[in-house]
């Protein structure tokens, strides 16, 4: 639950990124990387370079129940991360992200929007 945040930005291993980018960031799941840098910043560099960060309407979201915190949240990540691919992005935004309980069962509830980086400005799959 401490990397997956509000805001907390996830890139997708062999994504192409600009060269002058620096992306600093660590290994997540599922060939995914987070980005430790915050999103403005992400985002900054990606429009000083002159590329496009997209962002697709429509929140996604998923829900796990576990008694293991990291595990529930890891998987609602990794069925976003599914659903992300599914419409060719390269990028996923974390809105929220939760432990809830119901009946005394624990459940993880994260959700976020595909977002995606490329150099035209005309969004491409």
């Amino acid at each position: 639950m401490d990397v997956i945040k509000s805001g907390t930005i996830l890139v997708e291993g062999g994504a192409i990124l600009p060269k002058t980018m620096l992306l600093q960031s660590t290994p997540y799941s599922s060939g995914w990387t987070v980005v430790t840098s915050s999103r403005s910043e992400f985002e900054k560099d990606i429009n000083q370079a002159g590329w496009t960060f997209f962002f697709l309407a429509g929140h996604i979201v998923a829900t796990v129940f576990g008694f293991d915190r990291q595990k529930a949240v890891r998987t609602a990540v990794d069925r976003i991360i599914t659903n992300v691919k599914s419409q060719d992005c390269n990028c996923l935004e974390i809105t929220q992200g939760k432990m809830k309980s119901f009946l005394g069962l624990p459940y993880a509830c994260v959700s976020g929007h595909s977002r995606h980086v490329q150099a035209s400005s005309v969004f491409a799959c």
